[in-house]
């Protein structure tokens, strides 16, 4: 085996133990909270030294911080479903329900409720990492969102005057009551039937206003 080769694999085995702290990591701090989770709770998990997981992160507030902002990659779906929508007036309800029913479903998942609660109850001791969180993810979708609605308001489907107050509307009717309802109860209280019912409430509320 040549020189290069060895430090190929070694670099693919640091990867897989990488990602292995990572996925425990995630698993350990939405299960016990930021205060709550020990290195060495993190590393028992993922089957590797606490030498280990300090070679790949420097402390416990840096390898948070890397899991939080980890999740904001997975919005990139969400803000292609949210660029897509067909400027079509005969099928507009249609349209703006499924993408309702797939915003709201995608939202209020277990672990993206889990991961708001997390950030949330440490925001005042890691402002910069909520916030950054929020810019990266959800701030992202919204001003997707606005963009869509300034679409369709030019194709005079809708009639927008402030695309970004459109956007927070069409979100705030579909996520206020499962959001809410899941952060002060600790977990979900919702069944598909109650996501199907909010998100079709939720756009003939926002047509009522925007159509």
């Amino acid at each position: 085996m040549t020189g290069g080769d060895m430090e190929t694999r070694e670099q693919g085995r640091s990867a897989r133990k990488h990602q292995a702290i990572m996925e425990a990591a995630t698993r350990v701090f939405m299960e016990r909270g930021y205060a709550g989770t020990s290195m060495d709770d993190i590393a028992k998990l993922a089957a590797v030294s606490k030498q280990t997981v300090y070679k790949h992160f420097a402390d416990k507030e840096k390898l948070f911080a890397e899991i939080v902002l980890a999740t904001t990659d997975q919005v990139d779906a969400m803000i292609e479903l949210v660029a897509d929508v067909p400027a079509d007036a005969a099928s507009l309800d249609e349209n703006l329900n499924r993408l309702a029913r797939r915003f709201v479903g995608t939202l209020t998942r277990p672990q993206v409720l889990q991961l708001r609660r997390l950030i949330i109850a440490n925001a005042e001791a890691f402002p910069e990492l909520g916030s950054a969180w929020y810019t990266q993810g959800f701030e992202r979708v919204l001003d997707t969102l606005a963009a869509t609605f300034a679409r369709l308001a030019d194709q005079r489907l809708l009639r927008v005057d402030d695309p970004l107050l459109a956007a927070n509307h069409f979100a705030g009717l579909l996520l206020w009551i499962p959001v809410n309802k899941a952060m002060f109860t600790g977990s979900p209280q919702h069944t598909e039937a109650d996501l199907d019912r909010w998100a079709a409430a939720g756009v003939r509320a926002f047509l009522a206003a925007y159509r």
